[in-house]
């Protein structure tokens, strides 16, 4: 089990450094060709890549809390790992003024209304 919670663990690193490098690219070329809203296209991309990235950090403690022994320091880690995924999850929405799902609103008869 201690692999298993390795094994994601590595998995959380390999998405938030390659995703904030390349939205940070991407983010660059924007800037070269003077787009409108860089910073806050860049902060809320990053932003998906680190959480994304903190949930896989998250599952990987909880394997290794729960399957193996677990000690206080191990918990306590967890719990700050759950803390900062939550405060930058809650961060991201405050800025952004979005209070729901990025589900796409249906318009009549149910279809998707394009955005």
């Amino acid at each position: 089990m201690e692999l298993a919670g390795r094994a994601v663990d590595a998995a959380g690193v390999a998405v938030i450094v390659p995703g904030t490098l390349l939205v940070t690219a991407i983010a660059a070329i924007r800037i070269s060709r003077r787009r409108a809203d860089v910073y806050h296209d860049h902060r809320r991309r990053a932003g998906r890549s680190i959480l994304l990235g903190l949930e896989f950090l998250v599952a990987g403690d909880i394997i290794r809390t729960v399957a193996v022994a677990p000690t206080y320091a191990s918990a306590a880690m967890l719990a700050v790992i759950v803390g900062i995924r939550t405060f930058l999850r809650d961060a991201g929405q405050m800025g952004s003024g979005v209070d729901h799902l990025d589900w796409p609103e249906r318009g009549p008869a149910g279809h998707a209304r394009p955005v």
